[in-house]
């Protein structure tokens, strides 16, 4: 993990991880097998559940909100590419659902010229998954057609809060800024600042690494004395 991490904050390639470490083919096997077993979500869902009882709330959230980031997509990779024309972006596209903390709690990665609310409907079953304490998605203009009308057939509310049409640039606003925040938090972190990935599915492995990584500095900060 140490070295999952290591590669995670600076962005070095599997071949350039220092010797401190174990062998690159020996931490990338590891990476491949926790990733299709799905450890990195389950431990993901534990953490967050942790640090939310760590601020005296419930373990699970009653409401999500819902965005999407469009990042450049290295050279020479073509599954999965699209390109986002509002964004002039040539790459992939991260739908990542955060609770009111801005925990990321699911991600889903597709080709950059895919519209939103339908590629957001990937994630339905997890949303279906969620104990009855969750009520309500916060979401953009961009999930209010189709991805908004199967929330309601699911039986949960969808809230659109978007910025004012006149407003320019970047504009807080009140109940969803906090996924605009952790896409910024996304930056601390250079191997996902572009995507890097053949699959998507370990692009979004990373991203839950960032997380996951977030979520145990919380738990466990260091001594600044």
């Amino acid at each position: 993990m140490d070295a999952l991490f290591y590669i995670l904050r600076t962005g070095c390639q599997w071949r350039n991880l220092p010797s401190c470490f174990p062998k690159w083919q020996t931490v990338y096997w590891y990476f491949n097998r926790w990733k299709k077993q799905n450890i990195f979500s389950e431990l993901n869902c534990i953490l967050n559940q942790l640090d939310r009882k760590r601020e005296n709330r419930n373990e699970n959230p009653s409401a999500f909100c819902i965005d999407s980031q469009s990042v450049k997509l290295a050279p020479m990779i073509y599954e999965n590419r699209g390109i986002d024309a509002h964004k002039k972006v040539n790459g992939r596209k991260r739908q990542l659902l955060v609770d009111t903390g801005g925990r990321i709690w699911f991600a889903h990665v597709h080709a950059a010229n895919e519209a939103d609310g339908r590629a957001a409907l990937n994630f339905s079953a997890d949303i279906l998954c969620q104990d009855e304490r969750l009520q309500k998605i916060y979401g953009d203009q961009a999930y209010n057609g189709i991805f908004a009308d199967k929330i309601r057939e699911f039986g949960f509310e969808f809230e659109k809060a978007s910025r004012p049409e006149s407003a320019k640039g970047f504009v807080p606003v009140a109940k969803r800024w906090v996924v605009e925040r952790t896409i910024a938090w996304t930056n601390f972190f250079r191997r996902i600042v572009k995507d890097y990935e053949y699959t998507t599915s370990s692009s979004v492995a990373w991203l839950l690494l960032a997380n996951i990584q977030l979520m145990l500095q919380r738990s466990h900060p260091l001594d600044q004395t």
